[in-house]
């Protein structure tokens, strides 16, 4: 490419001569972002396409200005924009040398790379420039492959990584302009914030969709974009209409438990594509699996696995929709909640349990060898019924891992039950999805 080019993409993406929008600030993630900078390794930026892996990067790069550094010592280069039409490796090079020669950063630049998976053999260009200290490099996907394959290779022990999600409960809270500070407030503002909780179980939390008026259009195309340019064209698949199928099955079926060999006698698809398929999903980070808890693994890989979806807007808009089950969407938002959790804590695992008699719990927490919380989802705790139901399954998982931190999620209801020598917190959703968020 001729350097005048080069020079003209990335003036439009860059700092350098104007401001750029930057979006509603995703607090925590510029934050952990700043303390990995701090460090001499990489960081790889990854997560579902549209979920503001970019805005975040212009985020770190305008933070960084703001303390000192020269808006020449950051460069953004979005891969993505058509006008970089090689994508072999040299056009890094190019790209980073004419920055140099044009740019003539006093310090050590950070360079920030969006959608590298695009370039062909990014890897070791990005390692050799880590290594040499030429710059601090930050790098992004759309796939959980970004950092598999030769990338671990290449990169084992050099980089760090930072998963983003669609916003939580309380970054839509912001992007809707309701700030929740303490507790006090969250009281106070309870009726806005059930409000609007609604809305966030139809529509989900693209940053996107969160501030636009056209939720239901934008979720669609999202769709098809994942699908086409996350999995379709970088798998180059041919049996596009079983992809697009299974994918919406899934969309439809969240919180449910499922297998491959059950799944190809309702889809009348093979269970070695579903298999395949399945895991290219996972790869996009459209949806994800919980396996069942148990002490032996020869059992957990055996057992059904739960599918939830990524966001639920999106399977509210894609989805088979027969009937709307507040219930299945409700623990698809708080196996989303935890596995944000789990992206901040690596040594946590989510599994669901159930036993012989078809007692089931939601969501068993572990950490490291320990069991640390048993999780029931129920949104209409009302009937003496459900109420036993949720109960008994809770304290007979209780007494089979040892674990007394034992809590339902509920629609509305709030209490605390002791029953035995334990006891059981009944929390509502939406003060859960805030509560560590505030204290």
């Amino acid at each position: 490419m001729r350097e005048e080019k080069i020079l003209e993409i990335l003036e439009d993406w860059n700092f350098w001569k104007r401001k750029l929008d930057t979006g509603v600030e995703r607090r925590e993630y510029l934050e952990r972002a700043k303390t990995f900078l701090e460090t001499d390794m990489v960081l790889a930026i990854m997560g579902i396409r549209r979920a503001g892996k970019s805005f975040i990067m212009r985020q770190v790069a305008k933070d960084l200005i703001a303390n000192g550094m020269s808006p020449n010592e950051t460069v953004i280069v979005n891969f993505e924009d058509s006008r970089f039409t090689d994508r072999s490796v040299h056009v890094l090079d190019q790209i980073f040398e004419t920055y140099l020669q044009y740019l003539d950063p006093e310090h050590k630049p950070c360079i920030l790379l969006d959608e590298i998976h695009l370039i062909d053999n990014w890897e070791r260009w990005v390692r050799t420039t880590n290594e040499l200290d030429k710059a601090k490099v930050i790098v992004s996907g759309s796939n959980a492959q970004l950092l598999s394959g030769e990338l671990a290779t290449v990169l084992t022990g050099r980089h760090l990584d930072l998963f983003v999600f669609p916003v939580c409960f309380e970054e839509f809270l912001r992007f809707r302009s309701l700030e929740i500070n303490d507790k006090l407030d969250m009281i106070h503002k309870k009726i806005d914030i059930k409000r609007l909780l609604r809305e966030y179980f139809e529509f989900g939390g693209f940053p996107q969709v969160v501030l636009s008026k056209k939720k239901k259009e934008i979720l669609v195309s999202y769709f098809d974009d994942i699908l086409n340019k996350d999995v379709i064209r970088r798998y180059n698949i041919r049996k596009i209409d079983e992809l697009i199928y299974l994918a919406k099955f899934y969309l439809t079926n969240i919180s449910s438990p499922v297998t491959f060999t059950s799944l190809e006698k309702v889809l009348n698809i093979t269970a070695d594509t579903i298999e395949t398929f399945s895991s290219y999903l996972k790869n996009a980070f459209l949806i994800f699996f919980i396996s069942k808890f148990s002490f032996s693994v020869k059992n957990q890989q055996k057992a059904p696995r739960k599918v939830y979806s990524i966001d639920v807007g999106l399977s509210n808009a894609v989805g088979f929709r027969f009937s709307k089950n507040i219930g299945k969407i409700a623990e698809n938002i708080v196996a989303v909640e935890l596995k944000r959790k789990q992206s901040r804590n690596l040594l946590t695992e989510i599994y669901y349990w159930k036993d012989y008699q078809q007692n089931e719990v939601d969501f068993v927490i572990k950490e490291g060898l320990k069991i640390r919380g048993l999780v029931q989802v129920c949104w209409d705790i009302s009937s003496v019924e459900t109420r036993k139901r949720e109960t008994r399954a809770l304290l007979k998982a209780s007494k089979e891992l040892k674990c007394n931190n034992l809590l339902i999620i509920t629609g509305e209801y709030e209490d605390e039950e002791k029953v035995g020598n334990k006891k059981i917190l009944y929390t509502p959703l939406w003060k859960w999805l805030l509560i560590d968020k505030i204290y």
